[in-house]
């Protein structure tokens, strides 16, 4: 019999809570139909459903007076995952499941994980400056991504000898983690579509907003809030402006929550 597979998210602090989790896991649950581990990693365990398997959040071990827990994620990286192994998947809590998980564990590649740039529209003027262009062309957004538990240590090691040297030289972690992988040949991408912004992707640009309600273009799996508004301000029906409506997000609160749209 087949291992289960992981998916895996973290919560810390109060910016998401119980429910954030509870909705991620049952869309993961409605549209991953292999046997799988869906792991919580948190500080408070409070109100989750018994289905998700709540564990602490894993040690990021960094040197006293030193680091950004903004740079977390990484300690999924460590050698030993609370004895975990196999294949995971990770999974920000502000993003929505609308189709099939499948594909993301069959997808070829050691290491994969969402362009950034594809969620975002094209940027003319980084042109100006080609090999910063490259670089960013390059980076993944971490708020997916699949890896094999204990596979590569080296990013989480690479932090820890040099936080302050780290956090210098990049901007977030996304960025550390993928330079790391590419210069071992080891990045890829999920296919271009199956991962949309909400608001580049499903919100009509200028005019077309006010003429359209919101909708995911054919082929979307995860829906994502990069940038703003923010996952719980559309959810809670603001997050517009003068320039840019958001209409009835009726499909993506089904989505959400599991019920008919």
């Amino acid at each position: 019999m087949t291992d289960p597979v992981l998916v895996l998210c973290m919560k810390w602090g109060t910016l998401y809570g119980a429910r954030d989790v509870n909705n991620l896991a049952r869309g993961v649950r409605r549209h991953l139909t292999r046997p799988h581990r869906f792991i919580c990693f948190t500080d408070d365990a409070t109100e989750l459903d018994a289905e998700i398997e709540a564990r602490p959040l894993p040690e990021l071990r960094l040197p006293p007076g030193s680091g950004d827990t903004r740079w977390r994620k990484l300690a999924l990286f460590a050698r030993d995952l609370q004895g975990l192994t196999g294949t995971a998947l990770f999974l920000d809590l502000d993003l929505v499941v609308l189709d099939g998980l499948g594909p993301f564990f069959d997808h070829p590649g050691e290491f994969c994980i969402i362009r950034d740039d594809d969620l975002f529209r094209p940027k003319p003027l980084r042109r100006i400056n080609p090999a910063r262009d490259r670089f960013l062309h390059m980076v993944g957004n971490s708020s997916m991504f699949r890896f094999r538990v204990g596979a590569h240590p080296e990013v989480l090691e690479t932090y820890l000898a040099d936080p302050a040297g780290a956090q210098a030289r990049y901007e977030h972690e996304q960025q550390m983690l993928s330079d790391i992988l590419d210069r071992q040949g080891q990045l890829n991408y999920w296919p271009r579509g199956w991962c949309v912004s909400f608001k580049n992707d499903c919100v009509g640009r200028g005019l077309r907003s006010w003429v359209r309600n919101p909708a995911p273009p054919p082929g979307a799996r995860i829906v994502l809030f990069a940038g703003n508004p923010k996952m719980t301000e559309v959810l809670s029906g603001e997050g517009g402006r003068w320039y840019r409506r958001i209409g009835d997000i009726g499909w993506l609160r089904a989505a959400w929550e599991g019920g008919a749209p």
